[in-house]
């Protein structure tokens, strides 16, 4: 193959075009998006149901009433969780009120740096109260105004999707098709096996971080323990914000070392269960893709997409791989995307563990 200046021009390009396309058409693709990954999670109950005769639109109204009431659940549950936290809210600003003019006092003396100056160096402009509160009220809209959409999308994808998977047909030849139906068969599995595969990861994440948190005395032990496990939707960082946060937290509270060290240790050694036996049993190597493109699709995902762009980065992407593993012309991207094939070879105890699991 022959590479000019003006292929590598054209493809370069293509790509600015379509990262500015995903950036620009965000208020629609974010939702769908989300929405669609969601819909594919409910699909094997759906299925189960229309099976067992029961009609679809049925079927699709109670997956519908589950998913709401899932996320109903989980809106109180964190609400009187995080209530629970910020009960010893006053404690903590007075710590940290007291470790910040420890540290002024500390400058001053070290470096004759007047306490009046380093409130000048320090000195931020407060946005009046009114600009806050519309601001503030500004977000709670547009959060509640993209969970409806999700919801009306999740509802239309599940009742529509024989029509929308027809439609996916017509664009190929006669011979293409079970190649596309394949293609389309194996993007929803690989959702349903991330979205399935990471609520067990975090539930198993909750109790062992409760475990450890509780043993080695750490205040709201299940509190920390959920954020913990909440935060790895966001691989590598979110764990790691989530053991800093329980750190700062407790040493606020005039930990004792013994107290810090046990919070690392309990991170390090759910880690290391996580790493060696969660990961592999529950998420498997279809969705696994490789630290560096992991990492790059987390930041392109937060630059595009916010927030939400990163919790939904990591599924899209293993779909993309998908779609390269299955076309000739974009094979080498998910040879790219993939991970190194020694990586990929299972332990022998994981094989091991599978076997019993499926017996």
């Amino acid at each position: 193959m022959t590479i000019t200046n003006a292929s590598v021009s054209k493809r370069l390009m293509l790509f600015f075009l379509i990262f500015a396309g995903l950036y620009i058409a965000k208020p629609f693709l974010m939702p769908l998006c989300i929405a669609g990954i969601l819909a594919t999670l409910f699909l094997p109950f759906s299925n189960w149901m229309e099976k067992h005769k029961v009609p679809r639109i049925i079927a699709v109204l109670i997956c519908y009433l589950t998913l709401f009431s899932i996320i109903v659940g989980l809106v109180i549950f964190f609400n009187l969780k995080v209530a629970e936290l910020l009960s010893d809210f006053d404690l903590i600003k007075a710590k940290l009120i007291a470790a910040i003019i420890k540290l002024q006092n500390y400058i001053f003396s070290n470096f004759g740096i007047s306490l009046e100056n380093q409130r000048q160096v320090l000195k931020i402009e407060q946005l009046p109260f009114g600009n806050i509160m519309q601001t503030v009220l500004g977000s709670v809209a547009y959060i509640v105004s993209n969970v409806i959409l999700i919801l009306i999308y999740v509802l239309f994808l599940l009742y529509y999707r024989t029509h929308i998977k027809n439609f996916l047909l017509k664009f190929s030849t006669k011979d293409q098709q079970p190649q596309v139906l394949q293609l389309i068969t194996k993007s929803t599995n690989i959702s349903q096996q991330y979205l399935l595969g990471l609520s067990k990861m975090i539930v198993c994440l909750w109790i062992m971080y409760g475990i450890g948190f509780s043993i080695v005395g750490v205040e709201n032990a299940l509190v920390f323990a959920i954020i913990c496990g909440v935060l790895e939707i966001v691989p590598y960082v979110g764990n790691f914000i989530g053991m800093s946060l329980t750190v700062v937290v407790a040493a606020l509270h005039s930990a004792k070392l013994s107290l810090l060290g046990g919070i690392v240790i309990t991170y390090a050694s759910v880690q290391l269960i996580q790493g060696w036996l969660l990961e592999p049993l529950m998420l498997g190597p279809q969705v696994k893709i490789n630290p560096l493109f992991t990492i790059i699709a987390l930041v392109l995902g937060e630059l595009l997409w916010g927030i939400s762009g990163v919790i939904i980065a990591i599924p899209l992407t293993a779909i993309f791989k998908i779609f390269c593993d299955n076309l000739e012309s974009l094979k080498p991207y998910g040879f790219l995307i993939g991970e190194i094939e020694t990586v990929k070879k299972e332990r022998l105890f994981i094989k091991n563990i599978k076997q019993k699991f499926k017996k």
